[in-house]
This record gives C-alpha cells, structure tokens and sequence, in this order.
C-alpha cells in the first residue's frame, strides 16, 4: 500500500494546527500550504494522495477552483513523474473545506458538481469519514475510518458538561455536538501530554 500523504491548503493557523494534529495522529504524513497557488507544484508532483483545501482560499471561477475540481471529480490525474514512487497512486482525491462565512456563496455550487466538502467547524468523526473514504478511493488505505477511540478531555474551569459524561465517544452524537478548531487544538494537546506522561511512567517502571 502506498504511503499516504496528505497536503493541505489553508491559511488559518488554527486550522493548520487542528488539521495536522488530527491526522498526524492516524500516522500520515501531512504538510501545509499557506496558499493555493504555491499548492500547484505540490499537486503536479504525484506527492500526494489527498488535497485538503480552504475553498475560500480559491476563486470558484478561476483556474486554480478547476484543476481542484477536476482532481476531485477524478477527470484529472496528477502528471507521471520518473523519480516519484511507482507504489504512490497517481490519482489525487480533494476536499473542499467550507469557512462558515463562505457557505453562502460556495456550498450551492460544491453541492452543483458533486464535490466532497466539510464545513467549519468540524463534526469530528464525520470530517476522518470523508478523509478516509477519499483515502480508498486514491488507493492510500484498504479500507474507511468508521470509528474513533478518542475520549473528551475537558479541564477548563475543573468541570464536565453533561455531553461528557456520556457514553465516551468523542461526539455522544453527531447531531448535537460540534467540535471547533481550537477544541480540538486544545484535545490534541492534552492527548500528548498525557502520551508523554505515559512514557515517562514506563520508563521509570522499567528501571525499577
């Protein structure tokens, strides 16, 4: 199976941070792009698997929106390169990411050509669900993510909300939950101070 690589086209430090932590911790490898233009010799490069990209960071009319689109609606392969990978699959799948102030204007039209999209802020699960498909689909991984282990780690103010005393799961459902980027910021962070704790505690265990 080909290595999966992931490049992601957004300008939003915050977003950068809770989109990188997110899939960092599946294990794949991802870098960032502060602008769509700069993204296009990533793309022509058959580097990568998945583009994830902030639509509001594209004209919907111009150029870059249609090379984007036409990846995404698989009429367009990433150009065969000698010195890339023969194991890495040529073809690139997209999704859109939708800024909550950019909905108005791009959704009717990611929804007109059928192109995957997520909107800001992100259901969680639902966001890896889309990734993973489209990881299938780019022959990146054998099979979709369906469920996440990850537990809420609430510190704020040492209190819980009801939401978190539920059954576990990162979302009790995704109807009534919604995590922003900062939360989840803010849960990658304590997941790896909590990694790091744990380290800490077999290291000394194991010198006893």
């Amino acid at each position: 199976m080909a290595e999966v690589g992931i490049l992601i086209i957004d300008d939003d430090i915050v977003s950068q941070r809770a989109l990188k932590n997110v899939l960092d911790s599946e294990g794949w490898r991802v870098r960032i792009v502060p602008l769509a233009s700069h993204a296009m010799a990533e793309i022509a490069s058959g580097a990568w698997s998945l583009v994830i990209v902030n639509v509001a960071l594209t004209d919907i009319r111009g150029p870059i929106f249609t090379t984007l689109k036409e990846l995404a609606q698989g009429q367009a392969d990433a150009p065969a390169d000698a010195e890339i990978d023969a194991a890495r699959p040529k073809r690139i799948r997209v999704l859109f990411l939708i800024p909550i102030l950019a909905a108005k204007e791009t959704q009717p039209v990611l929804e007109r050509e059928g192109l995957p999209y997520s909107l800001k802020p992100y259901h969680l699960n639902e966001f890896l669900e889309k990734v993973g498909d489209l990881l299938v689909e780019a022959g990146a991984i054998a099979s979709p993510i369906r469920s996440m282990d990850f537990t809420i780690r609430r510190r704020r103010h040492g209190s819980r909300s009801a939401r978190d005393k539920r059954s576990g799961a990162m979302f009790a459902s995704r109807e009534d939950y919604q995590m922003s980027e900062e939360e989840m910021v803010e849960f990658e962070h304590q997941e790896e101070e909590d990694r790091k704790k744990r380290e800490k505690q077999q290291k000394y265990r194991e010198h006893l």
